[in-house]
């Protein structure tokens, strides 16, 4: 059985090495990073079983299969809390969490030596979704986004709910609304933290002046340098341009 164990620390994975010798597991490489995973699985036949930290020094772990189709079996060496964990349990993923006592990782290696015959072990799919469990991890607890805006005018306050949305910009250091029945308003919330307080699926920033919701879109059309522009109901004051480096991410979000 060839096992790896990828570790953001290198002493946690060696006492982590020494505590699998004594089940008798040999581990073959120790991995530290995300690119560094990268580039090993890219030359390298996968290993029966990863032995896989989530939070690495330049990312989550996940992010290495982005990037490689690996099917090996993984136990994740984790500090996240409980809550947290019950993506594993969904999965039928196994896990460690840290501090990793040798009883709990004498069972998880049982575990996975009784799961599969010898001879299908390391070539089988897990099946694991790791999109769903990196975004439970990143965000466990489910976050309430904006629903609705209030906005001085005058004196007095308007409330605008977020369905009346057309988009988000900026202009002359001040951040503004503007809603489907082409009318501006003056809110106190920069771009970058809407960001945080919008609903994802719903809104994206296309570039340093614009958030724009998924709704609004009348129409997408080739625009120089690789980039594209957004045609929205009534917004005519400026060209809303998908910035370059947005382009991929952008034709993601719509789908």
């Amino acid at each position: 059985m060839t096992t790896i164990i990828i570790e953001d620390e290198k002493p946690a994975a060696r006492l982590l090495q020494r505590k699998l010798e004594k089940l008798n597991i040999q581990v073959g490489v120790m991995l530290h990073s995300v690119e560094e995973s990268i580039a090993w699985f890219s030359k390298n036949e996968h290993p029966d079983l990863i032995f896989l930290d989530i939070q690495l020094s330049d990312g989550l772990s996940f992010e290495i299969f982005e990037k490689v189709a690996v099917k090996s079996a993984i136990i994740f060496t984790t500090a996240y809390d409980e809550y947290a964990l019950r993506a594993f349990k969904l999965n039928s993923i196994d896990y460690l969490l840290k501090p990793i006592d040798e009883d709990d990782l004498e069972v998880a290696v049982s575990k996975f030596k009784t799961r599969l015959p010898k001879q299908e072990i390391g070539s089988r799919d897990f099946g694991m979704d790791f999109e769903q469990i990196k975004r439970m991890l990143t965000n466990p607890f489910e976050k309430n986004y904006k629903k609705r805006f209030t906005v001085k005018i005058g004196q007095h306050l308007k409330v605008i709910p977020i369905d009346e949305v057309e988009c988000f910009f900026s202009e002359n250091k001040g951040t503004y609304i503007h809603t489907f029945d082409n009318r501006n308003y003056l809110i106190e919330n920069t771009l970058e933290v809407l960001e945080q307080e919008l609903d994802p699926k719903d809104f994206f920033r296309i570039n340093r002046k614009f958030i724009i919701p998924l709704k609004a879109i009348k129409e997408i059309v080739l625009y120089s340098n690789s980039r594209l522009k957004v045609i929205l109901p009534s917004y005519k004051a400026d060209e809303v341009i998908v910035s370059r480096e947005k382009v991929s991410e952008f034709k993601t979000w719509i789908g």
